[in-house]
């Protein structure tokens, strides 16, 4: 197995995939608050 030096990752691919994935829940809870009052408004 490769030896592993402490803080010699490079973290550019993990904050990118990080920052899709914050990106994508903020829109999706957004998508889901904005059902739902539609849903208040229009089938309760």
């Amino acid at each position: 197995m490769a030896e592993h030096e402490h803080g010699s990752m490079d973290y550019d691919a993990q904050e990118k995939t990080f920052d899709g994935f914050m990106t994508f829940v903020t829109r999706s809870v957004v998508a889901i608050l904005a059902i739902l009052v539609l849903l208040a408004l229009f089938a309760g």
